[in-house]
């Protein structure tokens, strides 16, 4: 190990530099500053605390432009949190020597980081070293999703467009799954029996990934009501234990699914509302509840402070109340107290409606890019160093999703938005 790595102020500096990086380039912050422990091609992470992108890559293209959240779940569940193993396992489609990091911080969902490492057997040092590091990012990133601020909601909002692009793949995946099926029991290759034992095999695979798919994304967006109102109870544990105020926090009736940013932002509603509460010298009750009324869950905080004037919620919380479409009900009577019920929609707003050229992945719109330039398969084949066969399949999924029926119109639509050269997008 370099032995910079034994002066605490390098180690400090190394950790300042990774809380101090912005969300978006975490991941490549990490792996720069791990590539002096654990030299390594490339690096990717899922992580359950965050709802818009939890698959992240960064290095080597050829890697990491095909890895999947189906790889990186499979080798979560062999990860022991705390922990750097060196693993054998699938990554980008490709049997590889891993070195895989998991952490479950006291905060948080948790995540892994699944590196490929130069050297295949690293030394025992940097990685107990590298555990660390990660096991204080993943704490860092948990703490930060439990209180996002205004411009993170805003933002996530727009998830909702990501998330139906990645199940049109997902679609396509599987129907690409279902023709294979049907080639296998058509083929006059294969003997019956051979045919069924190949097609069953396949739909089986299928089936396993889809299910985990669906679990994941669910697992990673969603919290149950009662889960998230407990989480809060262990918040506000130490503060009503040591108050003089009777606080009453009461369990949510029904047991029905949040989204996480809605889950983050109700625990912010109601720490604040109680703290405001609680910092009015006359309140000596305080109930808080949570309620999930059809399309909105209600969060009320009601006091016994005879003094109203006050009880107004602070601008902060208003922020991230409205920036979800939810708003304020407010009863304050002089002499009796206050009651502050927060109505926030379960639900995004619609996301914007698709351009045409959001709906391909990288790889279609280079294929797109060689049709518009009026290249033929084989010459868009040789430029982007695939098989002929494969980018067949990729124009087909292009006519698909741009809706066209002709590589003609499929290249005018191209022209129009101006999608750029291939050559020019490769560089």
């Amino acid at each position: 190990m370099d032995a910079s790595w034994s002066n605490p102020r390098h180690v400090l500096d190394v950790v300042e530099r990774l809380l101090s990086a912005p969300r978006p380039r975490v991941l490549g912050q990490f792996s720069a500053e791990l590539g002096k422990l654990i030299p390594h091609h490339a690096a990717a992470m899922q992580s359950g605390d965050c709802p818009r992108s939890p698959l992240k890559v960064v290095g080597d293209e050829a890697i990491t432009r095909t890895v999947t959240s189906a790889e990186l779940q499979r080798l979560a569940d062999r990860g022991e949190p705390g922990k750097a193993l060196v693993v054998d396992g699938v990554l980008g489609g490709v049997e590889r020597r891993l070195v895989l990091l998991a952490s479950m911080p006291p905060v948080g969902k948790g995540s892994v980081l699944v590196v490929v490492p130069e050297n295949t057997e690293p030394p025992r040092a940097e990685l107990e070293l590298a555990a660390r590091l990660w096991h204080v990012l993943s704490t860092d990133a948990g703490q930060r999703a439990i209180d996002p601020g205004p411009d993170m909601l805003a933002s996530n909002l727009a998830a909702a467009t990501a998330r139906a692009q990645a199940i049109t793949d997902l679609g396509q995946t599987h129907a690409a799954t279902l023709t294979t099926l049907l080639a296998v029991l058509r083929s006059g290759r294969l003997a019956d029996n051979v045919a069924r034992r190949t097609a069953v095999d396949l739909a089986a695979d299928a089936l396993l990934e889809l299910k985990g798919v669906v679990d994941r994304d669910q697992a990673l967006s969603e919290e149950p009501t009662t889960a998230a109102f407990s989480l809060l109870k262990t918040q506000l544990a130490d503060l009503v234990r040591h108050t003089e105020v009777d606080v009453d926090l009461v369990d949510p009736v029904g047991d029905v699914s949040l989204p996480q940013d809605i889950a983050h932002t109700a625990r912010t509603l109601t720490r604040g509302l109680v703290l405001a509460a609680l910092d009015r010298s006359a309140t000596t009750r305080l109930r808080a509840s949570w309620r999930v009324d059809g399309p909105v869950l209600r969060i009320t905080v009601r006091d016994d402070c005879p003094e109203v004037a006050d009880a107004v919620p602070a601008r902060g919380l208003t922020e991230r109340l409205t920036t979800l479409g939810g708003h304020w009900e407010v009863d304050a009577v002089p002499g009796w107290g206050t009651t502050i019920t927060a109505v926030l929609p379960l639900g995004v707003a619609e996301p914007p409606e698709l351009r045409p050229l959001d709906r391909l992945n990288p790889r279609e719109l280079e294929v797109l890019s060689g049709i518009s330039q009026g290249l033929r398969n084989r010459q868009i084949a040789e430029q982007l160093q695939l098989s002929e066969h494969t980018v067949k399949f990729h124009v087909r999924n292009i006519l698909d999703k741009l809706d066209v029926s002709s590589r003609g119109e499929a290249a005018a639509l191209a022209r129009d938005l101006r999608l750029e050269p291939v050559a020019h997008r490769t560089a």
